[in-house]
């Protein structure tokens, strides 16, 4: 029997992040896997957990919380049909255990503090197709995850936009 996996995956509910949590499911995950979705709030966001939970993360939400829309609204989660289908489809068909994780700050360096935290064996992220001139002024999340998580990182790339 395979080893079970924790899989992070991050979600920003852009249509990218949906793409790679689909790809995820599709693709990557396994019967018993772990699925953890992070999630990285701006450093201004103010939310009633945020106090608490600001330095660590969140406590690990298990995917029945993480539909009561309440519970998600205090850490800033939406309560997205497409992503909380995916992700029942994936616990019912695969066995999956599905959790999500908040953390506040720059999502390069959370997703990528995500990995030892959560000791992810992988994580996959999307790609919002920046060409090369907005990668260089915006910044990449997926390259610097790539290049400094020390697991495999899966990058799942959208629609690429206008190249300038």
């Amino acid at each position: 029997m395979a080893k079970q996996r924790t899989v992070g995956i991050g979600m920003d509910y852009s249509a990218t992040s949906k793409s790679a949590l689909r790809w995820a499911a599709d693709n990557l995950i396994n019967a018993g896997d772990r699925i953890i979705l992070i999630h990285v709030e701006p450093p201004k966001a103010s939310h009633s957990r945020k106090q608490l939970f600001e330095d660590t993360g969140s406590p690990l939400i298990p995917l029945e919380e993480f539909r009561e829309i309440n519970f998600s609204k205090q850490y800033g989660l939406n309560n997205d049909p497409e992503v909380l289908d995916i992700l029942d489809t994936v616990s019912r068909t695969k066995g999956a255990k599905v959790l999500a994780k908040v953390y506040w700050g720059d999502p390069r360096e959370k997703l990528s503090d995500a990995v030892d935290d959560l000791k992810l064996d992988s994580l996959v992220v999307g790609s919002r197709g920046f060409g090369p001139i907005k990668r260089v002024l915006l910044g990449s999340v997926s390259n610097y995850v790539v290049t400094n998580a020390p697991c495999p990182v899966t990058v799942v790339k959208g629609t690429p936009s206008s190249k300038s």
